[in-house]
């Protein structure tokens, strides 16, 4: 295939920032801006038997592989479709039975190198950017990140040496490894769970902002990217890499660890949702700036002492430490605190997990209007917050409720997917089941 573009774009060289994707015409919300396929992908090992390893649909009639009986499909054309990437599991699964277990990463590794070496032209998921261009930041890697890289390169050996002849040497995987985890992607559904990993080259070409005017969402193994803001000819189109609901200091520290670059945007310039973001309880005597620096030093140690504590301790636990963590850092914070907010999320989760659905509805009824206050305006976070909410109240008989927040999911989602996608078309089935 030779270089086509995209119809209404093209690649620049944006000031600062490196390449970037621009806009030749205008769009209006909700626009479709561009479609890209992956170019490789890979269904996350915990969705295997809800949705097919080849197209990503969400069926319960799926029919699985006979040969590894792990792989689940559509139809015989969907397994045919995947064979070519399967195989180099298929084989492996039943060599290793229960010790086979590289990560997500490590399986799209494998695939990228599989499509690489079938894969002599340019594909339809490299309009604008070649895969072999991404930024690798391999000068930028600190030492721990050189051990993970090190680490994925001794899984890809070990699981996958066997199956691909020849795997490129290990200078070349450091440099794949790294340009994937700066440019791959997470695909997600309508609730924001977790599907699989892609690459998406085109995607990848755009640069971040923490007020984006393009929102990337899935259908099947397609990223589709919309416009959420009006995009003038000449402008610079910008999608985020990151959950937007954390203040300046927390949105850019992230981006500097995962990504490389200090973020200048408007919204980090400015910081004019900073102050509501970290909105501070009404007390009689308000804490001092010393005590408020102090909980907030706690508040991210407990975030990321939580994210650990998911691998080893179970769900009763899990919401303990969810309260516990909120009655201290109510002392001083808001309800509608970011970190409130992050704790109260995770609580939600448990509560989801261990069928407490009163529970998740009490977090949720908290979370989703400083949600809507915090994030843009056509968010995934709030969509699916309002989607997860509204179906809590539909199964507790909550119908007005249950009806008014899927309303409210869909008036966003008809903007970030379009009103075509087959999401926008299961919310709206839900709401008419209630007439």
């Amino acid at each position: 295939m030779k270089n086509e573009g995209i119809e209404g774009t093209e690649r620049f060289l944006s000031p600062d920032r490196g390449r970037g994707l621009r806009a030749v015409r205008h769009f209006a919300v909700g626009e479709l801006v561009f479609a890209c396929p992956a170019y490789s992908y890979v269904l996350t090992v915990n969705e295997r038997g809800a949705h097919c390893e080849h197209c990503f649909t969400r069926r319960e009639d799926l029919f699985k592989c006979g040969k590894c009986k792990q792989a689940y499909y559509c139809n015989v054309d969907c397994q045919r479709g995947d064979w070519p990437m399967h195989k180099l599991e298929c084989v492996a699964m039943c060599a290793y039975g229960e010790n086979w277990c590289p990560s997500e990463t490590v399986r799209l590794v494998a695939r990228i190198i599989m499509k690489q070496r079938v894969t002599t032209d340019r594909t339809p998921s490299e309009r604008l950017l070649l895969l072999k261009e991404f930024e690798a930041h391999l000068d930028k890697m600190d030492s721990e990140k050189e051990e993970l890289n090190q680490a994925d390169i001794a899984a890809l050996h070990h699981f996958y040496s066997k199956h691909i002849s020849d795997l490129p040497d290990d200078q070349a995987l450091t440099e794949l490894f790294a340009q994937v985890n700066c440019n791959g992607f997470t695909i997600e559904d309508e609730e924001l769970s977790h599907l699989g990993s892609a690459v998406f080259p085109d995607v990848a070409l755009m640069n971040h902002s923490c007020s984006p005017n393009v929102i990337v969402t899935y259908k099947g193994t397609v990223a589709e990217v919309r416009a959420v803001q009006e995009i003038n000819p000449g402008e610079e189109i910008f999608d985020s890499y990151i959950d937007l609901l954390y203040p300046t200091e927390d949105r850019r520290e992230r981006l500097l660890d995962s990504y490389f670059f200090m973020c200048q945007c408007t919204e980090c310039t400015s910081r004019s949702k900073d102050k509501a973001k970290m909105e501070i309880r009404k007390l009689s005597s308000p804490p001092e700036p010393k005590e408020i620096q102090s909980m907030v030093h706690y508040a991210k140690n407990v975030i990321e002492e939580f994210r650990r504590a998911k691998h080893y301790k179970n769900p009763s636990e899990l919401l303990e430490m969810c309260e516990l963590s909120l009655e201290k850092m109510g002392a001083i914070f808001a309800d509608t605190n970011v970190y409130m907010l992050h704790m109260m999320y995770q609580a939600m989760g448990v509560c989801l997990y261990m069928q407490d659905w009163d529970g998740a509805m009490s977090y949720g009824e908290k979370i989703v209007q400083p949600y809507s206050v915090h994030y843009p305006t056509y968010s995934l976070n709030v969509a699916s917050m309002y989607l997860k909410l509204g179906r809590l109240y539909l199964g507790l008989e909550k119908k007005s409720q249950g009806v008014k927040a899927l309303k409210k999911a869909l008036a966003i989602m008809e903007v970030a997917h379009g009103k075509d996608h087959h999401y926008v078309a299961e919310v709206k089935r839900e709401i008419l089941d209630q007439k």
